[in-house]
């Protein structure tokens, strides 16, 4: 059982501070590395942090995990905070995230590979031809710093 799962025994639904990382992922092309959640929504690969793992290695760990992509060096992009944020799940449990984005080009290994659970699909888009079914926060990462992911 992991981090989270251990917390809601104790707390239940009760608001939490989660921090998580994403990662936008750029190839040689140009084109940006999405992922398609089970709910139909395509995001950046990306989740929350374990317990004394940096949220570098929490990046490249999900990428890893939900795409098969193996990255190396990650530079910071920003932070997202706040009450605007504020989530409620299906199953009740509530949560203020913080989301620690990083980019990076340094791709070692660039074959997607699926694993069925986090990730219903995976592949490179061109920053001009991101899915109608994006998620609005990623879209607002991909406009607001497209002129510092190079």
């Amino acid at each position: 059982m992991g981090y989270i799962e251990d917390l809601r025994k104790l707390i239940g639904t009760r608001p939490l501070i989660l921090v998580g990382s994403v990662v936008v992922v750029k190839d040689e092309h140009g084109k940006i590395l999405l992922q398609k959640r089970p709910e139909g929504v395509w995001g950046l690969p990306g989740g929350l942090l374990e317990l004394g793992e940096s949220a570098e290695d929490a990046g490249r760990r999900e990428v890893l995990e939900e795409t098969g992509v193996v990255l190396g060096e990650l530079q910071l992009v920003e932070v997202f905070s706040g009450k605007q944020y504020f989530r409620t799940l299906a199953n009740g449990d509530e949560f203020y995230p913080v989301t620690i984005v990083y980019f990076s080009k340094d791709i070692k290994n660039k074959t997607i590979t699926i694993d069925g659970v986090e990730s219903i699909d995976a592949e490179f888009f061109p920053m001009d031809a991101i899915p109608d079914q994006t998620s609005p926060l990623v879209r607002k990462i991909i406009q607001q710093f497209s002129d510092r992911l190079d």
